[in-house]
């Protein structure tokens, strides 16, 4: 839905207490979930109309978001499995 928030705890609140410890001890997932909360934070501003940009750079930042999203549920389901 356009200018709704997509931030990990929103996307995966199920994860909630495994993505708080992620990123308490592993730097590879805190950095990688830094750079995804940055990139949806700059995507609502625009989608809000807060910031102005091409369409092109906007749908840039959202591969780049999803990509993320990616890694990061990668990291979640890989240290469930461990947890198990």
């Amino acid at each position: 839905m356009f200018g709704e928030k997509h931030d990990l705890l929103h996307e995966f609140p199920e994860h909630r207490e495994l993505i708080h410890q992620l990123k308490m001890n592993n730097s590879h997932f805190a950095r990688l979930f830094d750079d995804y909360d940055d990139i949806e934070h700059e995507v609502h501003r625009i989608e809000q109309g807060v910031e102005t940009t091409s369409d092109e750079y906007l749908e840039l930042q959202k591969k780049k978001r999803l990509h993320l999203k990616d890694e990061l549920l990668a990291i979640i389901k890989a240290s469930k499995r461990v947890e198990r």
